[in-house]
Order: structure tokens, then sequence, then C-alpha cells
């Protein structure tokens, strides 16, 4: 648990310093941040919820001052997907059902209520948090420990998808700039302390060992990717530069997030 602390204020630090690098380029804005926006691009999302969604007629792209090094980690990441991720992922699938896999998926969503319920609570969404204790108790219990979601299935209270990056959002806070995090892919500036907050909030970060963590979240980030694949794919085949439309889509879904 020590050790996933530490890496949680390695990250607030280094989101410090490309905050200072974004502040003393502020009055140089990329080639990108005055592109207009191209077709359009997940923190926890669920394939109800997908953002990579068909864009609006027209976008607002966001700032994009660190692009040469964030294009140099989305060709990591994208090779990361085809030849680690995908084929992984695939793999799983074959072994495991699909109702078996989503029935994984609620688990993990369950596990991580706490983080929804605060955030909901932070936004003055008091109805939300409640909504989020219900399903948990509903599906802790007739779900069988979350497994399936009874809450939606059987009572129709849907999932609360929030997290401390929209609450700053709502906060006032913007997102400053796009950061694509190698393996943890796109992201802003906000988003990225929001991560951080998330972090302390999750159970998962006090409750399993450092072995057992270390093996249920690539398991659950597989789980999660043989249920969605085809999605990337699809964006890469539709965009004219892919990594122009993940950024623009990432931020048009998170804003969308913030005013709903």
């Amino acid at each position: 648990m020590t050790r996933r602390i530490v890496e949680g204020i390695l990250l607030c630090l280094l989101v410090s310093v490309l905050g200072a690098c974004s502040s003393a380029r502020r009055g140089t804005p990329s080639a990108a941040d005055t592109a207009p926006a191209a077709t359009s691009q997940p923190g926890e999302i669920s394939s109800e919820d997908s953002p990579f969604e068909e864009p609006e007629a027209e976008r607002v792209t966001i700032r994009d001052p660190l692009e040469k090094l964030n294009r140099g980690f989305f060709w990591f990441n994208d090779k990361l997907y085809f030849w680690l991720l995908k084929p992984v992922s695939q793999g799983y699938g074959a072994v495991f059902p699909e109702e078996l896999r989503v029935c994984f998926r609620n688990l993990f969503s369950t596990l991580v209520t706490p983080v929804r319920f605060v955030n909901c609570a932070l936004q003055g969404k008091f109805k939300s948090a409640g909504n989020e204790a219900v399903r948990f108790g509903v599906n802790t219990t007739l779900g069988f420990f979350g497994c399936v979601d009874q809450a939606k299935n059987k009572f129709a209270i849907d999932k609360q998808e929030e997290d401390f990056g929209q609450t700053l959002g709502t906060w006032g806070v913007g997102p400053a700039f796009y950061i694509e995090w190698p393996i943890l892919g796109p992201s802003s500036l906000r988003d990225s302390i929001g991560f951080v907050g998330d972090f302390f909030l999750d159970p998962r970060t006090y409750i399993f060992s450092d072995p057992i963590f270390y093996i249920v979240r690539p398991v659950e980030i597989v789980n999660e990717t043989s249920l969605r694949i085809g999605e990337y794919e699809n964006l890469k085949e539709a965009a004219m530069d892919p990594y122009v439309a993940k950024r623009d889509i990432y931020y048009q879904y998170r804003e969308s997030k913030i005013k709903r």
C-alpha cells in the first residue's frame, strides 16, 4: 500500500511539473491548438457510455502544448494495444464467455462505488449519491456480491459515472491542456489531478496487498478491453489523424460529462 501511495504522490509531482511547462508556453499555442477539431475519442467507462461515439458537427479542441511528447506516447499506446493488449484480450474472450466477463465488470464497478458516491456528494448531486448507496446495497446482496447489476435490471437505478476530474470541472476548473499518458491513455491536467484524488478514494488502494493488486488491475483492463474490441479500430479507420481524433473526442466526452 505504501508503494501505491508513493506512486500517487509522484504522479502529483509530475503533473505539477507539466503544469509549469504549460504556463511557460501559454503564449505560443501549437498548430494543433488552432486547427479545427477532427472526427472525434477513460479513467471507469462502461460500454453503455462509450467515449467513442459519433461527434457533433462542430468541436472546440483542447490546448495541446505537449503535442510532440503526446504523439510519442500515443504511438507507444497504439503499438501496445495492437501488439499486446488486443491479442491478450481476444484470447481472454475466447476462454471466458461474455456473460462471465460482464459479471467481472460489474464486480469491479461495485468495488469502486465509494469513488462515485463521494464525487456525487462533492458536486452537490445528493440524489445521485443516494442512488449509488442504494445500488451498492442492492447489488452486493441481490446481485451476488456485485456480479449482477440488479439495481439497474430490477429497479432501473443507473450507475452515476462521476469522478474527481468531473468534480473539479463542476467547481470551475478547466482542463488546462491535453496529456497522453503512456499506458493510462488520454487525459488532461485537471483529469490527471482527479485521477490522483480518486486513487485515494478507491478501496482497492487499501484492501489489496501488492501482489494481488498488480494481478487484479491488469485482469480488469483485459476484461474491459475484451468487451470493447473494435471501437478503437473504428476510430483509426475513420480519422485522417487518429491522434487528433482521439484527443478531441476525449475532450468533448469529458466536457459533456461535466455539463450534464
